[in-house]
């Protein structure tokens, strides 16, 4: 009778049966979950009966910008929205429970042409893995000709993770004139880029990516909107 050898490092071989069987939590990546629609969803630790461990990164939503509407022959710059934060763990399967919530924000609405832009949404698997979402552009600054400069919206904090940090600010605007002045580009995020700043009368700029902040509208006399944010994403790896 042929003989056959398995690696007792991988295998496990059942002498009764001679049944050649894989050791849990040695083959490695075998699939990606991606939920990129803002919502909520529930990870359920029994459907994958071979499951070892997962990689879970959670990133937040961007916060919108504001929109403007100044005096004719005026100026209005608007600040860029913040970045949403990000975190990630390595959790073994034992320490899930029997079905984890998923949440996703939502990116932060465009203001109107007199409106602050919407604080983005956090995202999180439950209560392991959470990142905040980032603070929307104020509409702060009246129509005028002085030289003004808007301050961006803050950054979040970190939320929990093995690695957590938080999101980048929103631009400043700064206003030189009646004539002349720029808008604040859209704070980054791990996983995603900040809307562009202007020069030119415009409204805002979307983000790129997920979590990326709205860059500020522009306002030489014209009503324009704010942008939106970007949505946040948690993405799971399930490893065998």
């Amino acid at each position: 009778m042929a003989r056959a050898c398995a690696c007792d490092r991988y295998f496990t071989v059942n002498t009764a049966t001679g049944e050649l069987c894989l050791k849990p939590g040695t083959q490695g990546l075998r699939q990606v979950l991606v939920y990129d629609d803002p919502g909520t969803y529930t990870f359920k630790k029994a459907d994958y009966p071979w499951l070892a461990r997962v990689r879970v990164r959670v990133q937040g939503a961007g916060g919108g910008s504001a929109g403007a509407n100044a005096n004719t022959d005026q100026c209005i710059v608007r600040p860029g929205g913040a970045g949403g934060g990000y975190s990630e763990s390595l959790i073994e399967a034992s320490a899930l429970g029997v079905s984890e919530t998923i949440v996703v924000g939502g990116g932060g609405a465009a203001g109107t042409a007199t409106t602050s832009g919407g604080a983005g949404g956090g995202s999180s698997f439950g209560g392991l893995v959470t990142a905040n979402g980032g603070e929307g552009g104020h509409a702060l600054q009246t129509s005028g000709t002085a030289m003004d400069v808007s301050t961006g919206a803050n950054g979040p904090l970190a939320g929990k993770g093995e690695i957590a940090m938080g999101g980048g600010s929103g631009g400043p605007a700064v206003r030189l004139n009646g004539a002349n002045g720029i808008s604040g580009s859209g704070g980054d995020s791990f996983l995603g880029h900040g809307g562009q700043s202007r020069a030119y009368e415009t409204d805002g700029s979307g983000p790129r990516g997920y979590g990326g902040g709205a860059g500020g509208s522009l306002s030489y006399g014209g009503a324009v909107d704010g942008a939106t944010g970007n949505d946040g994403v948690v993405i799971v790896e399930l490893y065998g």
